[in-house]
């Protein structure tokens, strides 16, 4: 189909690959260049120092808008927005035209490429940008906002409540990527609007694959920022009552956060300075062989004390999607990804020795916990395969643009 032809599809976000390489999570990105055959395709994103401002990545049009001089364009990326301004409250004082730079941005784009969508990820700012954007604009303009986890599950007053009400009033139709958001988002939205469960998805078919050979040394792998809800904490508490019984056991650890310092402190108090391998940030298409290298992945989610937590728990489909085991600490919307003792093992969150035993249980029996794998990469393939998703999203779209 030539791009004249397809449909115009406005992406805003404040999550995107800011360079080829990046490690920001790239759900964005992956679901824009699966819908590329079917949507001419735009995306707003913000600025970040040393990406470009307008590039075509993998024939998506990108563009970013310039809130602040380079050297303090810190509001997005590494963490997210909430972390950011958590980490440096002064990041607030950018706020205001961070705002402004996002809605004219939006408006241009909208007069420019008199989009058929407008796509919102995140009800704050990206969902309110959008509204404002539809009302002052005139055309038939639809807008879809999909909630991720932090935008819905953050503790908040008024005015932000309020603003989150206000999106979603304004859109056609909302997303939310599990069954526990739907329950949070849906007394936001009027009656008559539709909120569907559409997850963001992994490639299982090409990246995320089980590798050749088993990993046969007792080596854990967690992956994902050093924040509280992520709960490596509690991984290393774990750790150290297995290493008891395993005293061979190692742990990759992958990410990085505000907590790493603390993390590292944790972990020369325990005496596991030769157990555990602090990698770092990866860049997204390494992410794989961390999984592939290890005989258990290991997540202990958690809900942190600002009400933050995991809204579906991605990186356990990556997990399961290399064939092996994951124990996931128990929030609400990881059901929707593990059922405990058939695609995954669940522990109460904020538990070590609970998290100990579980470790313990699947080294201790590998005919568990290779059924468990088998089982997971399953169920992952039937539900989050980008394959599926981009498919559900494409309906929603079509509905939205037909």
């Amino acid at each position: 189909m030539e791009q004249r032809d397809k449909p115009g599809l406005l992406v805003l976000t404040t999550t995107f690959p800011r360079w080829a390489g990046d490690h920001e999570p790239p759900f964005v990105y992956e679901l824009s260049r699966r819908l590329g055959d079917d949507f001419d395709i735009t995306v707003l994103a913000p600025h970040a120092p040393g990406a470009q401002k307008d590039e075509i990545m993998d024939g998506i049009r990108v563009r970013r808008f310039r809130y602040a001089p380079d050297r303090l364009e810190k509001l997005a990326y590494d963490g997210g927005i909430p972390t950011r301004l958590r980490l440096y409250p002064w990041l607030a004082l950018l706020l205001p035209s961070f705002l402004l730079a996002q809605i004219g941005a939006a408006l241009q784009l909208v007069r420019e490429r008199n989009p058929a969508v407008i796509h919102a990820h995140w009800l704050l700012p990206g969902g309110l940008i959008g509204a404002i954007a539809r009302e002052l604009l005139p055309g038939r303009h639809r807008l879809l906002i999909t909630a991720h986890g932090a935008d819905v599950h953050l503790r908040d007053r008024w005015p932000v409540r309020a603003l989150k009400r206000l999106a979603v009033e304004s859109a056609d139709a909302v997303t939310v990527v599990s069954h526990a958001m739907k329950e949070r988002v849906q007394p936001l939205v009027p009656e008559g609007t539709r909120v569907e469960v559409a997850s963001m998805g992994v490639d299982l078919q090409t990246r995320f694959v089980p590798a050749a050979q088993r990993c046969e040394a007792e080596r854990l792998a967690f992956v994902g920022r050093l924040v509280e809800k992520k709960g490596a904490a509690d991984l290393l508490e774990a750790l150290a009552l297995v290493r008891e019984r395993h005293p061979g056991v190692q742990l990759v650890l992958a990410g990085h956060g505000p907590l790493e310092k603390d993390l590292r402190a944790l972990t020369a108090r325990l005496g596991l300075e030769q157990a555990v391998e602090f990698r770092g940030s990866i860049p997204n298409h390494r992410l794989p062989e961390v999984f592939q290298r290890a005989r258990i992945a290991v997540l202990p989610f958690r809900t942190a004390e600002d009400g933050d937590t995991e809204g579906l728990g991605l990186v356990a489909v990556e997990a399961m999607g290399c064939g092996i085991p994951v124990i996931v600490g128990d929030v609400p919307a990881i059901h929707d990804v593990v059922a405990h003792a058939e695609t995954g093992w669940l522990v109460p969150a904020r538990d070590p020795a609970a998290l100990a035993e579980a470790i313990m249980h699947l080294l201790e029996d590998p005919l568990l916990a290779d059924r468990l794998g088998t089982n997971g990469r399953h169920h992952a393939m039937r539900n989050f395969d980008w394959s599926v998703v981009a498919r559900r999203y494409r309906d929603i779209l079509n509905a939205l643009s037909g």
